[in-house]
């Protein structure tokens, strides 16, 4: 039998990894996933679901949507990657990780399977996801698609209602070199007469949605056609947003915890699906919203979305890595009072580094470096890149060379911000750094 330890080497090691390799380890059926999960007595039978897709926000989402329904009173399960420190981050029941027992005595039970069929690191981590959930018999998990949608490995299961966050280029190698392809893929969660609720639309995405919702005989609803942001504000550490009703214009004010201006989108989407779910028989009403909403972090976990470790310098920790998620972030820098703006970035080899590149503003000083997965673009060359786009810094071997670098360059008044990769965010290792 072997330890915790050695149980996660041999997962990250023996299998192919898309967060370390990219591409290669992307299977492009469910069928391993089926056979890893029919091994196992179809545990995803076994419990209610809902399933979220998108190029940006469903993380964010997820957790949203977790808090509240753990608030509600609901056992609630929680599915997302990648993990940011320790791998059972991906697999929570009311915010708490999966026991590390549970990670050994599955990968013990699945290992000959594993050897037979050889699947990807994300097969193996969905079925364990869902086997914990049946065993933890939660009353409802929320299930975060890893990539894409119609062939995610996630998309074996049959939710109560679908989510569509957005969509955005992103993954285009496997996804398709369109928006419309890429939402094409992304709808292929919706299912024969499951509700599917899209938090955002373009023209070009807007009919994928509505052909593949008539198609299923999915009810289709528009979050953005059902209420609108009125106003927010900055207060503290916290996010106050006044959301207002189309039909009716009556107004409701949150407090979200998440800060990130970007949030006010995802919130449009949430609040649309709870209202779907009340009407269906979840009891959940305003005062758990409000509880959850201030509260998501605490209750689930949540890390990396615009996310303060500091005050002086204001430092911030943000996951984004692709166009739209770049482009929220440089909308969001515009709202922040400092003297002088540092940036720690690293990316990975196969995202869109120069349309990336061509966002960042060049008034700020830079700190390239790179996450230690073979992925991970050398920062000499992203350093290189970004001197064609008018960006100018140094390169450093390490994130925490580069941040605590720019710790050091920094005055009380300015701003630090660490983006480019979850990978990047991951390894910052904030009670090591010397303010």
């Amino acid at each position: 039998m072997l330890n915790y330890q050695q149980t996660i080497d041999y997962l990250f090691h023996r299998l192919p990894m898309f967060s370390r390799i990219g591409a290669a380890a992307f299977k492009g059926d469910l069928t391993n996933t089926v056979r890893l999960c029919e091994a196992v007595g179809n545990p995803q039978k076994s419990f209610k679901s809902i399933h979220i897709a998108g190029t940006n926000g469903k993380g964010s989402t997820s957790h949203m949507l977790a808090a509240i329904m753990q608030t509600a009173g609901y056992k609630t399960g929680l599915y997302t990657s990648p993990h940011l420190k320790d791998f059972r981050e991906r697999i929570k029941v009311n915010g708490e990780m999966v026991e590390e027992s549970f990670v050994i005595e599955f990968t013990e039970q699945i290992k000959p399977v594993i050897e037979e069929i050889e699947p990807s690191f994300f097969e193996i981590t969905v079925a364990m996801a869902f086997a914990w959930f049946a065993l933890q018999k939660v009353d409802i998990a929320v299930i975060e698609v890893g990539l894409g949608g119609r062939l995610d490995s996630t998309n074996i299961i049959t939710p109560e209602l679908a989510i569509i966050t957005n969509i955005g280029y992103d993954h285009m190698n496997l996804l398709g070199d369109t928006l419309q392809k890429i939402a094409g893929e992304k709808a292929g969660i919706i299912k024969r007469g499951i509700p599917v609720v899209i938090g955002e639309t373009l023209p070009e995405t807007k009919p994928v949605f509505e052909s593949r919702a008539m198609e299923q005989n999915a009810p289709l609803y528009l979050a953005t056609e059902k209420r609108w942001v009125a106003d927010w504000q900055q207060k503290g550490h916290e996010l106050e947003v006044s959301i207002a009703d189309k039909h009716t214009d009556e107004r409701k004010q949150y407090m979200l915890e998440l800060t990130g201006l970007y949030q006010v989108k995802n919130l449009l989407t949430v609040l649309e699906v709870v209202h779907l779910l009340a009407k269906t028989g979840w009891k959940i009403n305003e005062k758990h919203l409000q509880h959850a909403l201030k509260n998501v972090r605490k209750l689930t976990g949540l890390h990396g979305r615009w996310e303060v470790i500091h005050e002086h310098p204001y430092t911030v920790l943000d996951v984004a890595h692709n166009e739209d998620g770049v482009e929220q972030l440089t909308g969001q820098l515009e709202h922040c009072n400092f003297q002088k703006l540092h940036i720690v970035i690293g990316m990975v080899k196969d995202k869109e580094i120069t349309t990336v590149l061509s966002l960042l503003p060049k008034y700020a000083q830079y700190y390239f470096t790179k996450a230690q997965i073979p992925r991970a673009l050398p920062e000499e060359e992203l350093a290189q890149n970004a001197a064609g786009f008018g960006l100018s810094g140094h390169a450093f071997p390490t994130v925490m060379k580069a941040l605590q670098q720019a710790i050091d360059d920094a005055h009380k008044d300015d701003m630090i911000l660490v983006c480019g990769s979850v990978f990047v965010v991951g390894e910052v290792e904030a009670e090591q750094l010397k303010w």
